[in-house]
Parts: C-alpha cells; sequence; structure tokens
C-alpha cells in the first residue's frame, strides 16, 4: 500500500489532502513516525524518525494520532481481494504482501493482468492506492513494488532484471540495511553492479552469512516460497512514557496494563504461552531483559502479571528512571483456528506479485 496509514487519514479527512501529513506521536511527547504522506517525505521525514525531528523537518505537517484499528479493519478488507484470486498469500505487514498467483482461482495466465485487477479492485473498495511488482521471485517482486510508488506497477522479467539490479543503489536493496549500506559504499558497492562485481569470497568474509544472500540476489536468484502459514514464536507489546519512570509503584502499574493488553491480545489469537520475558529501556537508553518460565502454557492477565511483578521487582534498579517497558510472551502454544495474519537459479515458472 501506498504511505497506509497516511493515506487513509487522508481518506477519512479529505481536508488533509495536498498537506504534509504525518502518523504517530505529537512533536512534543517520544513519539515516532509511524508514516507520512509523500508531501511529507520531500522534507526527509520518514518511519521511525522521532516526531520532534520530523516537526524541526517540516514545521507545517499536521501530525495525527494512528488508528490503528481502522488499519487493521482494512486490511483485512485488502487480503480478502487477495484471497479471492490465491491462497498463496503471504503477509508481511497491515499493509504489504507476496502473492503466488502461478495458480490461481480466475485460471489467468497473464501475471500484470492480474496485478492491475488487483490494484483496480482495491482501489474500487477502499479507494487507497498501493503499488505491484511482478517477477519470477520474492526479491525481485519486492523490488518492484518499490520502482515507481506511488500507484505504481512494474515487472522485472528474466531478460530485464540484470539492467535494473546493475542501476539500483545498494541501499534500495531489500535485506540490505543503512549500516550495512553505509558500509559497502566506503568498500566502493554503490551500485548492483559493483555489488555484482565482488566475488561470494570477499562478500562472505565482509559479510559473514549475507554474503550468500547478497551474491545471490544481485543475480536474481532467490529460492525462497511464498509461505501462507506460519507458527508464531513470540507476542508482545510495549510502551515509551512520555516522562522517564522512577517510582515502583508507578512501574508495577504501568506493567499491569501492559499485561492486560497483552493478554487481550492473546486470548484474541488464542495463544498461550509458557515463558514470560520483560523489557526494560532505561533514561539513557541502555537496556536489559529478563525472562523466567510460567508454571504452566497461559494467557491469563493475572499470571502474566504475577510474573512481570517478580522480574521487575527483581531486576529494580532505584537510582535509574526507566523510558520504556515491554512484556512478552514465547514458547507459545497456538490453536489450530487462531489467526496468524496479524501476527540458486529463480523459478521462472512461479510469477510473484
Amino acid at each position: 500500500m501506498d504511505a497506509y496509514f497516511a493515506a487513509i487519514e487522508i481518506r477519512e479527512n479529505p481536508s488533509l489532502k495536498g498537506k504534509c501529513v504525518i502518523v504517530g506521536g505529537s512533536p512534543h511527547s517520544r513519539g515516532v513516525v509511524s508514516t507520512c504522506s509523500y508531501e511529507a517525505r520531500k522534507y526527509g521525514v520518514h518511519s521511525g524518525m522521532s516526531s520532534f525531528q520530523a516537526w524541526k523537518l517540516c514545521p507545517q505537517a499536521v501530525f495525527v494520532h494512528s488508528s490503528f484499528k481502522l488499519y487493521g479493519e482494512i486490511s483485512k478488507q485488502i487480503r480478502e481481494i487477495f484471497y479471492s484470486w490465491t491462497d498463496m498469500v503471504e503477509p508481511m505487514s497491515l499493509d504489504e504482501a507476496y502473492l503466488d498467483v502461478t495458480r490461481n482461482k480466475m485460471n489467468e495466465v497473464d501475471p500484470e493482468k492480474i496485478a492491475r485487477m488487483i490494484k483496480d479492485e482495491v482501489m474500487k473498495q477502499t479507494r487507497l492506492s498501493c503499488s505491484a511488482g511482478v517477477s519470477y521471485n520474492k526479491f525481485l517482486a519486492k523490488i518492484g513494488s518499490d520502482l515507481n510508488k506511488p500507484d505504481g506497477l512494474s515487472v522485472i522479467t528474466a531478460e530485464n532484471a540484470q539492467e535494473i539490479l546493475f542501476a539500483l543503489p545498494v541501499g534500495k536493496f531489500h535485506g540490505i540495511g543503512k549500516v550495512t549500506a553505509a558500509r559497502m559504499q566506503k568498500m566502493g558497492i554503490k551500485t548492483g553492479k559493483d555489488l555484482y562485481e565482488r566475488s561470494l569470497r570477499e562478500l562472505i568474509r565482509h559479510f559473514g552469512k549475507a554474503g550468500h544472500f547478497y551474491y545471490n540476489v544481485v543475480r536474481g536468484v532467490d529460492d525462497r516460497e511464498v509461505v501462507n502459514y506460519w507458527e508464531p514464536k513470540s507476542i508482545s507489546c510495549e510502551n515509551t512514557y512520555y516522562e522517564d519512570i522512577g517510582e515502583l509503584d508507578e512501574l508495577l502499574r504501568r506493567i499491569r496494563a501492559l499485561a492486560e493488553k497483552l493478554s487481550t491480545r492473546m486470548y484474541y489469537k488464542n495463544i498461550q504461552g509458557s515463558n514470560l520475558i520483560l523489557k526494560i529501556k532505561y533514561a539513557n537508553f541502555e537496556q536489559i531483559t529478563r525472562s523466567c518460565s510460567l508454571s504452566e502454557s497461559s494467557a491469563d492477565k493475572e499470571i502474566l502479571y504475577q510474573a512481570a511483578e517478580q522480574l521487575l521487582i527483581s531486576n529494580w534498579d532505584p537510582s535509574r528512571k526507566v523510558r520504556l517497558l515491554g512484556l512478552g510472551v514465547g514458547k507459545l502454544d497456538c490453536d489450530k483456528d487462531c489467526d496468524q495474519l496479524e501476527l540458486d537459479l529463480p523459478d521462472r515458472e512461479h510469477q510473484n506479485i
């Protein structure tokens, strides 16, 4: 989806159209940017940036609080469109998914036509635009989806893949983050062509096992299948607070709220777990994680809270204030009816959108 959260907020409030819209916390809080409109992106605003920094870059921006319930409802609506074509859908987030349409419910053989029809149906039902990439593997489909945003459609074939990848800056390669891209820049690897010219041995020496991935994808090689079911390994929630907290009573109150929120999520997804995880981030951004086993697999808020209370008390440092608390559960037991959607030479017979 194109600037998904911001696009929904603009749809719900047409007066925001054409403005620099930032979805996230207030610029006078410790909030972060969830996403922003393309108008705001021209000023250097991007997701994950602190709201205060975004405000400094774009003081005329309109800040809107997130409406996650609405975003989730629309995401399910969009996925129903995907499922009308294929059951081989791998959601990556609320606003992104892979589809394998090699065999599809409409018996349509042209993947570009499928992508266009899906885009049109999403627009018709939601009044939101999306961008699609069509190719013979997941990596190239992802690259294609980013080439002509917003409302783009790009087809990458075996014939044009090399040309596209050679011209692409390494920072645009899905799977190469900012830190790795900076390291590559220092090595003189600025584009896909530069990456292609490095040997497998050299890439492994500098980047470890990830060197295999970089060596393959710049050659259009990605054997990963579209996976439409998986078992979650953990479920969690966390809060960053407007003011640092130093009092134990207040921290325990916040932990209880997190336990209730986590329990609600687990019941909604028919999940139980037997390992509780506590995350504490201090005012100086130092972070610790502690865990303990529960007496039995559970999603009960009181059981979660009691374990979290013990962990917090045993690890509380009265000389330090806390910026963030997080609570999670691992070693999950997931009911088979659990809704998982909330949470090499290329095989050219497969067409991924």
